[in-house]
């Protein structure tokens, strides 16, 4: 947590001009709040890549220093939810991007809670990102579980978000 939040201030990114420990913490609740679809003796590593999920994408981080203070296991989510290189959203998060994910055990629910702490966010603050956020969806989920019409152990997390996007009016 501390290492994240740290990473973070070092290289002053912030999350809509407020520290990013911001962001972390949300992401992280969401995950406690899930977190009895992960078993009991992965929960600590995936809360550790909840706090983690963006420092390689945004601290100049890279694969091997996540992996030497947190192990392999944290540094393989990390990477798979770092964003690729490219000049839009789409570019960034393309079928390459999701592929790593599904391919990633817990991936897929860290990129959840991420997206939902993003939803509540832009929600609460009336932001811009939320309408972005309402026309992605359907797309977004076919991504991450595109071979499934029942999302299984994820379904409650989806539903809190489309729940949540579908009352939010920007």
């Amino acid at each position: 947590m501390i290492f994240a939040i740290e990473a973070h201030a070092s290289t002053n990114h912030t999350y809509d001009n407020k520290p990013y420990s911001i962001h972390l913490t949300m992401v992280a609740n969401i995950a406690r709040k899930y977190i009895d679809i992960i078993p009991d003796q992965c929960q600590d590593e995936v809360l550790s890549a909840c706090w983690l999920h963006d420092t390689i994408e945004d601290c100049r981080l890279t694969y091997n220093d996540i992996k030497k203070e947190f192990g392999e296991n944290v540094a393989e989510i990390v990477y798979a939810v770092t964003n690729d290189k490219g000049k839009n959203r789409s570019e960034r998060a393309g079928n390459k991007y999701y592929d790593g994910i599904r391919r990633t055990t817990w991936a897929t629910f860290i990129k959840l809670c991420d997206r939902l702490a993003n939803i509540k966010y832009s929600s609460e603050t009336k932001s811009r990102m939320l309408q972005v956020y309402q026309k992605e969806q359907e797309k977004f989920i076919d991504c991450l579980l595109p071979l499934s019409k029942n999302k299984g152990q994820y379904t409650d997390l989806i539903e809190e978000m489309n729940l949540l996007l579908a009352v939010t009016k920007v």
